[in-house]
C-alpha cells in the first residue's frame, strides 16, 4: 500500500505562466497522466511535497493523490529540482491500479563489505549497475535490492540472477547481466598468481 498521500489541487492555468503562478503561491506544479484519462495539471503545497520527497518513499513508489474526496493511485515518475535552490520545481505522476504490473528501476545496495575477503585484501567493488529494472506489481515495489557481499573474494562477479527479489518481482534484464565485480589491482593479481605458481612448483 502507499505510504504517502499527496493533497493536490487542480490548476486552472496551465503552461509556463500557470506554473509560475503556482510557485508564487507556495505550490509545486505537476501533471498527472496515464491510464484512460487525459493529463491533469495539479499542484501540491511546497512544504508538503518537500516533506514527502525527503522521506525517500516518493520517487518511483506507489503514492496516493487526493483531491477532495477523490483519490487516485499513482507512481511518481519524475521530480525536477531547481538548479540553483535545489527546491522541487515540477513533478510528473503516472496513474496506475494498485495491483497493476509496472516496469520500474530500483536501486541496488551492497552490504557487509567488511565480510568480503577480497575487499579486506584491498580489492575494490566495481558497480556496473546502480539500478535494476523490475517488472513488479505497483503495491510491491521494493525500496531497494540488497546484496550481501559476505565471502566474496577477488574475481567474484555478481549477476542479476544472483539478486534476491522479494514477492513476485522479476527483473526485465537477462540473468547473466553483470551488476558488480570484486576486482583487485593488476599488480596484486599478478603477485598472487606468481605465489600460486611457486606454491605449485614446490
Amino acid at each position: 500500500m502507499a505510504d504517502i498521500v499527496l493533497n493536490v489541487e487542480v490548476r486552472e492555468r496551465t503552461g509556463t505562466g500557470g506554473a509560475r503562478a503556482s510557485r508564487r503561491a507556495g505550490l509545486v506544479p505537476g501533471v498527472i497522466y496515464g491510464g484512460d484519462k487525459d493529463p491533469v495539471a495539479v499542484a501540491v503545497r511546497a512544504n508538503e511535497f518537500r516533506k514527502a520527497l525527503f522521506t525517500g518513499k516518493l520517487l518511483g513508489h506507489l503514492v496516493k493523490v487526493q483531491n477532495g474526496k477523490e483519490t487516485q493511485s499513482v507512481i511518481a515518475k519524475v521530480v525536477d529540482m531547481h538548479p540553483v535552490t535545489d527546491e522541487p520545481w515540477h513533478f510528473d505522476l503516472y496513474r496506475v491500479d494498485e495491483h497493476q504490473t509496472v516496469k520500474i528501476a530500483v536501486p541496488v545496495h551492497f552490504t557487509n563489505q567488511e565480510a568480503s575477503p577480497g575487499l579486506k585484501r584491498g580489492g575494490t567493488l566495481n558497480i556496473v549497475l546502480h539500478e535494476v529494472a523490475l517488472s513488479v506489481p505497483a503495491d510491491e515495489i521494493p525500496e531497494d535490492i540488497v546484496f550481501d557481499l559476505t565471502g566474496l573474494d577477488i574475481g567474484a562477479t555478481i549477476r542479476v540472477g544472483d539478486l534476491k527479489l522479494a514477492g513476485s518481482a522479476q527483473s526485465t534484464l537477462d540473468a547473466d547481466t553483470v551488476v558488480a565485480t570484486v576486482a583487485g589491482a593488476a599488480a596484486q593479481i599478478a603477485e598472487e598468481a606468481a605465489e600460486a605458481a611457486e606454491g605449485g612448483e614446490a
